[in-house]
C-alpha cells in the first residue's frame, strides 16, 4: 500500500478543554448499566452462524465470513508509553502455529472504543478479524475509558463522561494512535518479544466506535474547529468509523475535505447518542461531505441502535435487536479490509457488486463511490 506522505502528522496538546455542548461529540457509553464482560474466548473460533447463511467456506466464491480453518487465536496484553501515560494495548492474532507462520507478517487493525470503554468492549469485531489472518490492536484511552465513571455514585457518572467529551482528550486520544502505532513497529522489531516479526506495520488500518469514530475521523483528516489542533497520522492506510459525526458547527465539506484515505462509515438507523444531540440522520451527513477523489462507503442498518458496534448488543440478545446485524458488519469491514490492506481483487469486487446484498437485509442500506483519479 501506497503512503500519502504530501500530510504530516502534528500532534499538539492545547491547554483548554471544549465543553460536550461545543463540541457536540457522539458519545458510545460503553458503561454504567452497559458494561459487559467479555465472552470466554475459545481456542477454535467457529464462523457466525445467525442470519442469512454464509457461502460454504469451500466454495471458491469470497466469503468474507469464512474463517482460516485450523487457526488458533490468542490475546497478547501490552502497554505503550509515552512520558508517564500509559496506553492498555490488547492484540488479538493467531496463535504461532506452523498455519499460522505461513501467514508471514499480519496487516494490523487499530480499534479505539468509546467513551467510557477499555480494550473488551468490541471483541467480536476482533475475534473475527484476527481469525481471517489480521493483528487488531485496540487501545484503551485514559482519560475517556472506564476509570472516568467506574469508582463514581451512579448520580455523578453522567457529568464525569460529558466532562471527560474533551477537546483535550480528543488530542490525547489522537497522540495515543501515534505512540501505539510507534510501539508496535519497535516490538515487531524486537528479538523475542510476542509481536517479533509478527506484524506488517506497512498495511494498517484505523477504525474506532463513537468517541472512537471521531478519533479516527480526525487521524484520518478531518480538520477541526478554530483554534483546533491537526491531528493526522498518515501512516494509515484506510479506516472505518463506526457511528461517525459531522463536526457540530461550520461546513462538514470543509471539515472533511482533507480526508485523504479510503473510509467506510457504517451506522444505524437509530444511532442516537446515548447522552447528546447527536442523533441517526446527523452521522448520515458524513458520507456526503467526504472528498470525491477517495473511495468511500456507506452501511445504514435498519433498526440499529448505538450500541450495534459494541459486544453488548450481540451478546445480551434484546427482543428488539437483530442477530443478523453483527454479520453485516463483520462481513463488510472484512471486505473493507482485504481490499485496502490484502490488497485482495476479489474482495473489492465484492465489496462494489452484489456481495454486500446476499448478507445485509432488505430494509438496510448500503452506498459506495470510486474516488476520483
Amino acid at each position: 500500500m501506497h503512503r500519502l506522505s504530501h500530510l504530516k502528522t502534528v500532534l499538539s496538546l492545547v491547554g483548554f478543554t471544549v465543553s460536550l455542548a461545543a463540541l457536540a461529540i457522539d458519545i458510545a457509553i460503553d458503561s454504567p448499566e452497559l458494561e459487559v464482560e467479555s465472552k470466554r474466548f475459545h481456542a477454535s473460533i467457529a464462523g457466525p452462524q445467525e442470519g442469512p447463511e454464509s457461502r460454504a467456506t469451500n466454495q471458491k466464491t469470497y466469503d468474507p465470513l469464512a474463517q482460516i480453518p485450523g487457526l488458533e487465536i490468542e490475546r497478547v496484553a501490552l502497554k505503550a508509553q509515552r512520558g508517564e501515560r500509559e496506553i492498555p494495548v490488547l492484540v488479538f492474532l493467531p496463535k504461532l502455529t506452523e498455519l499460522a507462520k505461513r501467514l508471514g507478517p499480519l496487516p494490523v487493525v487499530l480499534f479505539s472504543h468509546g467513551l467510557g470503554g477499555n480494550t473488551t468492549g468490541s471483541t467480536f469485531y476482533g475475534e473475527h478479524l484476527a481469525a481471517r489472518g489480521y493483528a487488531v490492536a485496540f487501545m484503551q484511552h485514559a482519560g475517556s475509558d472506564e476509570q472516568v465513571w467506574i469508582d463514581l455514585p451512579a448520580w455523578k457518572r453522567m457529568s464525569a463522561l460529558k466532562k471527560a467529551a474533551s477537546q483535550e482528550n480528543l488530542v490525547l486520544r489522537a497522540q495515543d494512535v501515534t505512540t501505539t502505532i510507534d510501539a508496535l513497529t519497535i516490538w515487531n522489531q524486537t528479538a523475542d518479544h510476542a509481536l517479533a516479526g509478527r506484524i506488517d506495520t506497512e498495511r494498517m488500518g484505523m477504525s474506532g466506535h463513537s468517541f472512537g469514530a471521531v478519533t479516527t475521523q480526525r487521524v484520518s483528516g478531518q480538520r477541526g474547529g478554530l483554534f483546533q489542533p491537526t491531528l493526522i497520522e498518515e501512516r494509515i492506510d484506510a479506516a472505518i468509523a463506526f457511528s461517525p459525526s459531522p463536526p457540530p458547527i461550520g461546513s462538514a465539506k470543509k471539515a472533511f475535505a482533507q480526508v485523504f484515505l479510503p473510509l467506510m462509515l457504517m451506522t444505524g438507523s437509530k444511532d442516537d447518542s446515548p447522552i447528546s444531540d447527536m442523533d441517526a440522520g446527523a452521522r448520515q451527513l458524513v458520507y456526503p461531505s467526504l472528498p470525491a477523489t477517495n473511495d468511500r462507503y456507506e452501511l445504514v442498518l435498519d433498526g440499529a441502535e448505538h450500541s450495534i458496534f459494541t459486544d453488548r448488543a450481540g451478546q445480551r440478545q434484546r427482543s428488539d435487536s437483530n442477530p443478523n446485524h453483527h454479520r453485516v458488519i463483520l462481513a463488510l469491514a472484512t471486505a473493507f479490509w482485504d481490499t485496502y490492506l490484502k490488497q485482495d481483487s476479489e474482495a473489492a469486487a465484492w465489496l462494489v457488486g452484489d456481495g454486500p446484498k446476499h448478507v445485509m437485509e432488505e430494509a438496510d442500506t448500503y452506498q459506495h463511490a470510486p474516488g476520483e483519479k
